[in-house]
């Protein structure tokens, strides 16, 4: 029988794996039960525990072929991202139709739909605003300013892209920078660089709209919508599960350049961009349900690659690869100790090759 990791991911599989926990959260927001905890027992381990127990990535697709059906998933997911969005809020503040939850339940849902918007969401966002088509683009923006992280679509492609691995990106983490500390760093110096960003793009084409207008707009927009729909109550869970959600997609950022640097050429500006200064991680499930963002160097190198097309080379030498799988080290991340004893060694052999 063929081994199904030597072929490259299928758009079902990835359909399958990223899906299933938005799935199960849904009918945890319409039915209850066994549902809420079925689906935090997923996002929350179960699938951390497959991808540690199989350590295992899937082939390197050939050829830059875009599958059928690439973007059609993509849409879907930030389709699913709005329903969760709304039916959560609406099953949190108490306001469902049917028998409602408990304390210990509501905290479960929260935690689970807090873990989907912050991994599968993001990730799906995050390739949406890296497509061509406008549509795609604005789908993945609209996706951010529901989660008040906006300027996020701005941030990222104008100064994470630009200055990774550098002092000069605010996402980029320092060696010994524990998380608790990057985490304010991060968030208010993205939020800073990127404005700047698009102020010297704006004062460079007249008559320009800044997009902070909306990304700041649109969040605002968001908690007063929120507010009159659901209450103190509803705003207080959406604030809430924002502030996790942006957590997440901090820690994200936080693993995948920790302490890698782009060395200076004789000119004083930092080397190309390449795969030496992105943590990759090869995990299979992880890999499917976050639509490949664990394969962070090849998206650096390739921006507009679609994700069933980004490829980990495994047998390029001295390539950063992280231990456990995304999920697991950004578990790590929020330990500082434990933290640095896994890697910091690990930076120093990268940065001494």
């Amino acid at each position: 029988m063929p081994d199904p990791f030597d072929r490259p991911a299928s758009i079902p599989a990835f359909a399958l794996f990223a899906l299933l926990p938005g799935l199960l959260l849904l009918a945890a927001c319409l039915w209850g039960g066994g549902w809420t905890w079925a689906a935090l027992i997923w996002m929350g381990g179960a699938s951390q525990i497959v991808d540690t127990v199989i350590a295992r990535g899937f082939a390197d697709p050939q050829g830059d072929r875009v599958p059928p059906a690439t973007d059609l998933l993509s849409v879907v997911l930030a389709g699913l991202h709005f329903l969760l969005l709304a039916l959560g809020l609406v099953a949190l503040s108490g306001q469902a139709m049917g028998p409602g939850m408990g304390p210990a339940a509501r905290l479960a849902l929260f935690l689970g739909l807090g873990l989907f918007f912050g991994q599968v969401s993001n990730s799906n966002a995050h390739e949406l605003i890296h497509r061509g088509a406008r549509g795609l683009f604005r789908l993945g923006a609209a996706v951010y300013v529901t989660l008040l992280l906006g300027h996020h679509t701005s941030a990222h492609r104008l100064v994470h892209h630009r200055h990774v691995a550098t002092a000069q990106d605010p996402n980029s983490a320092r060696l010994g920078e524990s998380f608790w500390h990057f985490l304010p760093r991060a968030l208010l110096g993205s939020f800073r660089a990127g404005l700047a960003a698009e102020r010297e793009l704006s004062a460079r084409r007249p008559g320009r709209l800044n997009p902070y207008l909306v990304w700041v707009g649109g969040g605002l927009a968001c908690c007063l919508l929120v507010g009159l729909a659901l209450g103190w109550a509803g705003f207080g869970w959406y604030l809430g599960l924002c502030l996790y959600a942006q957590v997440q997609m901090m820690l994200a950022d936080y693993v995948q350049h920790y302490g890698l640097e782009r060395r200076l050429r004789a000119d004083g500006r930092p080397e190309p961009v390449g795969p030496r200064h992105s943590w990759d991680a090869p995990h299979f499930l992880s890999s499917l349900m976050m639509v490949n963002a664990p394969r962070h160097s090849d998206h650096h190198a390739h921006p507009g690659r679609a994700y069933p097309g980004l490829r980990l080379k495994e047998a390029e030498a001295a390539r950063p690869m992280l231990p456990y799988s995304l999920p697991v080290m950004a578990s790590l991340a929020m330990l500082p100790r434990v933290w640095r004893r896994v890697m910091d060694r690990r930076v120093a052999r990268m940065r001494a090759d």
